[in-house]
Order: structure tokens, then C-alpha cells, then sequence
């Protein structure tokens, strides 16, 4: 745990609108607790010091907050991204969004070492071939290359990570997840299907879903 405290830092981000939601998702309940309160226990499981990036002020309680720049207020979550990774005293910056309270702490955990080991620039994780976007494990040596993306035409997350992956040495990288399950070096403390962990909460009828996993409906 020393190690992962000492490489890294993790960050919630919770700075999105929930247009979707139609309320700030982040104070939303779900299995007794609110979705922010998921997000942070994940990451303070997995052995990091957790901040929150963007948000609501009334977040401040369950963990030190990190202000978007004034001028990238609003452009999303790379802006949230850019704001942490300036913020970081770690090598490392781990970044989960507040709507995905199935990932697992010990996936958490096996990235930011496998990232600390391989020195990757960026490391995420894929499932059934396809490359999630999130949790990701970023150096924070990318921020130029981020705020490149963030005040381009484009904002997508994934595509600035692979952008990161080929301005820096280390490359992007996106680990099979199946493989990681194979020797049981990642698992779910509910037994729930891999693609499961991925399911977010931008909805109702998301939160619906992620209670029917949370309460067992989706396990083996």
C-alpha cells in the first residue's frame, strides 16, 4: 500500500452536469450510499490518497477538492483530468468517474502497479476486445499533450489518451481484462461478469441496472 501512496494519487472525477440524471449525480444514493462516496471508498481501498476533480463544493467533506482552471470550466472531463494532473505530487494520476461504482479496488490497485512496473504512459484496460475508457492510470507528464486535446475541436477522453500514448515515451497501453482474471489477480467482491464493472450511471434507468447488480441479480 506504501508503494501504490508514494507512485500515485487517485482522483474522482465529479465535475460533469448530469443533464441526463437531471440532478448532481454524485450526491445520489444507490445501496445506501452516494454514488461519490462509492467512488472514493474504490479508490481509498485500493491503497491511494483520493482527491475529487471538479465538482460541487458540498463534496469537500469526504475528500480534499481540485477546482477546474477557470478558463477550462466546463469543457468536460479533460478538464477535470488537466486540473488533477497539475494538482498531483504523485508520478501517477488514477482517474475514475464518480457514475462507476462497480469497479473493483483490488482492478484499481493491479493497474497503478502494473503502470509504476512498465512506466506506460497511459494505462487503461479492455473487455471482450473493447478499450474502456476508464478507470485510467495517467502520467503526469501528459498534462501538455491533454490540454492539447482539451482546447482542440475534439474532447474525447480516449482519443487523448492514445494521443498521450504517442507524444511520451512510455505508450498507451490497455490490458486485457480477461487475462488479469485468468490467475485471479483482479476480482469482483460481488462475482459480477467483467462487463458488469463497466456499467455507469448516467441515467435512471442506468441506476436501476447498477441495483440489480449491486444486489446480486447479476452475479455467476
Amino acid at each position: 500500500m506504501n508503494l501504490l501512496r508514494n507512485e500515485a494519487e487517485g482522483f474522482v472525477l465529479a465535475g460533469g452536469r448530469s443533464s441526463r440524471m437531471g440532478q448532481n449525480k454524485a450526491l445520489i444514493e444507490m445501496a445506501g450510499r452516494r454514488l461519490i462516496q462509492h467512488a472514493v471508498d474504490i479508490l481509498r481501498e485500493a491503497g491511494l490518497e483520493t482527491r475529487i476533480a471538479g465538482g460541487a463544493s458540498e463534496l469537500s467533506q469526504l475528500a480534499p477538492m481540485v477546482s477546474d482552471m477557470p478558463e477550462e470550466s466546463g469543457l468536460g472531463p479533460l478538464a477535470g483530468i488537466s486540473a488533477a494532473l497539475s494538482a498531483c505530487s504523485c508520478r501517477f494520476a488514477v482517474f475514475l468517474p464518480v457514475d462507476m461504482p462497480l469497479i473493483p479496488a483490488s482492478l484499481i490497485e493491479y493497474l497503478v502497479r502494473h503502470a509504476v512496473m512498465t512506466q506506460k504512459a497511459v494505462t487503461v484496460v479492455s473487455v471482450a476486445g473493447f478499450t474502456q475508457t476508464f478507470p485510467a492510470i495517467i502520467d503526469c507528464a501528459a498534462i501538455e499533450s491533454l490540454r492539447e486535446s482539451l482546447h482542440s475541436d475534439d474532447r474525447n477522453c480516449l482519443k487523448a489518451f492514445r494521443a498521450v500514448g504517442e507524444a511520451l515515451p512510455g505508450g498507451f497501453e490497455a490490458l486485457p481484462l480477461e487475462v488479469l482474471l485468468q490467475p485471479g489477480q483482479v476480482r469482483h467482491p460481488l462475482a459480477l461478469y467483467p462487463n458488469q464493472w463497466f456499467l455507469n450511471g448516467n441515467t435512471p434507468d442506468d441506476l436501476r441496472v447498477l441495483d440489480e447488480a449491486i444486489a446480486g441479480r447479476g452475479r455467476r
